[in-house]
């Protein structure tokens, strides 16, 4: 998705084995809700995490839905993954293919990629979205590779039932599974459903480690988090959450690639490589998404 300016979330630091809470403030977009968690004033990065939105929930009436235009990046790793509806990605390389509730779109830039978002086959009926939008860095020694797509269907994701608990790996290793989707560094991404009582501890082999409350609420170290609340651990920290009632959780972690330049939609670990990129943009000098002429121009 294309970087849209959302409000600074709310950083407040706390103690013990927690480092950070922010609250991310909601952003009306229009035909949708965002919660732009990451990056923060305070937090650029949990692990290789340089952006999360939580989008929606969202209805939108028949005719109607998601519409972002064909738009470009560099330098990172995009992850789509839905709770609910559908979105049709379309991407310079050629793949055209919806994405669906739990399903993995990993979309790799590398030295540059464009693609569109837009209403998937529902669009003819009440539509529904809510979903997060993530965007990992990737490692400097392959900020500029060859970029590349991949689609994760729910089903191949592992899926690990504790009690009152069921725990999706979407990225990394956990509980001595590991997914299929790609990662280019140490990292961790997970989807925890828990009853209201369930308790999941979290994996503490983590170099940074958070969470994020999508529903319900949560107990963590005696710490109470409702939705729309990221807390950070501090660095090798052994978490437990306790949901407090029926809770969805999204657990995020891994190796720091290090500082970061962000502007717009491209990533780096060089300002002037950012700069090329704004250029090459302005210029039109990026491939094109076939079947989708439009495009966002260059902010500014």
């Amino acid at each position: 998705m294309s970087y849209q300016e959302c409000f600074e979330p709310v950083c407040s630091e706390v103690s013990g084995l927690l480092d950070l809470e922010i609250r991310p403030k909601m952003k009306d977009l229009g035909d949708f809700s965002v919660r732009r968690v990451l990056p923060s004033r305070q937090r650029q990065m949990v692990g290789p995490f340089i952006f999360f939105d939580h989008m929606g929930p969202a209805e939108f009436p028949p005719g109607q839905g998601i519409q972002v235009r064909p738009h470009p990046h560099i330098g990172i790793a995009t992850i789509t993954y839905l709770f609910e509806g559908e979105i049709m990605h379309r991407d310079s390389l050629g793949y055209e293919l919806p994405i669906t509730a739990g399903a993995v779109n990993l979309m790799t830039a590398g030295k540059g990629i464009v693609h569109s978002e837009r209403a998937g086959s529902d669009l003819d009926e009440l539509a529904k979205l809510h979903g997060i939008q993530s965007w990992i860095a990737l490692p400097e020694d392959k900020e500029e590779m060859e970029p590349a797509f991949d689609h994760t269907p729910a089903a191949d994701l592992p899926e690990i039932l504790q009690d009152g608990a069921v725990i999706r790996i979407i990225i990394g290793t956990a509980y001595g599974h590991t997914s299929p989707v790609t990662a280019y560094a140490p990292t961790l991404y997970l989807d925890c459903k828990l009853n209201a009582g369930a308790e999941v501890t979290l994996p503490d082999n983590c170099e940074e480690l958070a969470f994020y409350v999508v529903s319900g609420e949560v107990s963590c170290n005696g710490r109470l988090a409702a939705e729309g609340v990221m807390l950070v651990a501090v660095p090798s920290a052994s978490l437990t959450i306790k949901a407090r009632e029926d809770s969805r959780v999204m657990v995020v972690g891994g190796a720091s690639p290090g500082e970061r330049h962000i502007w717009w939609n491209f990533v780096s670990s060089s300002p002037q490589r950012i700069e090329q990129a704004k250029a090459l943009w302005a210029a039109g000098g990026f491939d094109r998404v076939q079947r989708d002429a439009e495009s966002i121009p260059l902010p500014g």
